[in-house]
């Protein structure tokens, strides 16, 4: 399958809901083209160069619109089935199905490439599909505890670490898809008893980011956190020696046990409903797939490629690759998130 080679590349950029209306516009002319409207929730430099290496490659033009991942579904949602988007894509299997449920999608098997995507990492009728996975892990502090005493995710609910640990706040999607994750495999009463043990450690009201926990971490406000991997690897692989030294002075625990696995989730795109270039979209998406772009995630970004098979340069990366994942399907944080805003809501987690 071949498209003309277009001879120039132009990105479009948009953060904001009145810029985005203005955004790839649609037209009965440009379903022809060969072009690609893709709306994205990332800001990644490896997501630039995946962009710039595949127009290079098949002579694709990418028109690129981005948004924070809430704002970009609404906006989606809105046009309906006159939105330019050919592909959407953003972080965390919550709003993957979010959008979903919103009806932004399509599927396909992308002319078989899905069958490379592990059955958890996509949804179950092909509407999208991981192309990157992040663990969500405990940080410890290497010097204040000793690794033997940790098992997973329940340590941070025990009352030996009262006024120890410290968290993101209930609205951060990471932290809800981890408590749905543990709807999903526990049920509701034991995910909400270890939500209110773990409001009863806190160690400061949640606030922050994940590298903000880190720093707390190295910094002695607290000796335990949950963060999601890549935030602690970009920090230990900073040419900032300030930054370095916060890295140094923390630990990762994968949690691999018979009872509990590593918590993992998706960076994730799909077909949009009403895609107006349709072929040149599916071989956008496969590209996401390849060996190419599966590397650059893993090299720049630090993430964890979907297709196991793939060799990449990170040292860091492939140090901590060796762990058991959850055996849930990823639209499980979707279908359960709800429940867990609930069970934040309700143990008082702000």
């Amino acid at each position: 399958m071949s498209l003309p080679r277009l001879l120039t590349s132009t990105t479009l950029a948009c953060g904001l809901i009145a810029i985005l209306t203005a955004c790839a516009p649609r037209s009965d002319q440009e379903v022809g083209e060969a072009v690609v409207n893709v709306y994205s929730a990332r800001h990644y430099s490896s997501d630039a160069q995946v962009y710039a290496a595949f127009t290079e490659e098949t002579g694709i033009q990418i028109n690129l619109v981005e948004a924070n991942g809430d704002l970009l579904i609404e906006r989606v949602k809105q046009d309906g089935l006159r939105s330019p988007a050919d592909v959407v894509i953003t972080v965390d299997a919550g709003r993957l199905y979010r959008a979903e449920q919103a009806g932004l999608f399509q599927a396909s098997d992308l002319n078989g490439a899905l069958d490379q995507v592990p059955a958890t990492l996509k949804h179950p009728e092909g509407k999208w599909f991981g192309f990157a996975t992040r663990a969500r892990v405990i940080a410890y502090s290497a010097e204040r505890i000793d690794p033997s005493e940790l098992h997973g995710y329940e340590d941070l609910a025990d009352p030996k670490y009262r006024g120890r640990v410290c968290m993101r706040s209930s609205d951060n999607v990471y932290n809800q898809s981890l408590l749905a994750a543990m709807v999903e495999k526990q049920g509701e009463e034991a995910a909400e008893a270890w939500a209110n043990g773990v409001v009863h450690n806190f160690a400061r009201p949640p606030q922050g980011g994940d590298s903000d926990q880190i720093s707390a971490i190295a910094a002695g406000q607290c000796d335990l956190a949950l963060v999601n991997h890549y935030y602690y690897l970009r920090m230990a692989r900073s040419n900032d020696g300030d930054v370095k030294a916060q890295a140094d002075a923390v630990t990762l625990f994968f949690p691999t046990s018979e009872t509990e696995h590593t918590h993992v989730n998706v960076s994730g795109a799909g077909l949009a409903a009403g895609a107006p270039h349709r072929e040149a979209a599916e071989i956008f998406l496969q590209y996401l797939l390849s060996d190419k772009s599966q590397r650059a995630f893993a090299e720049l970004t630090n993430e964890f490629p979907v297709i196991e098979t793939v060799q990449y340069d990170n040292p860091s990366l492939a140090q901590i690759a060796d762990f058991e994942s959850e055996p849930i399907n990823v639209n499980a944080l979707g279908e359960n998130a709800g429940t867990a805003q609930r069970i934040f809501d309700r143990v008082g987690w702000p």
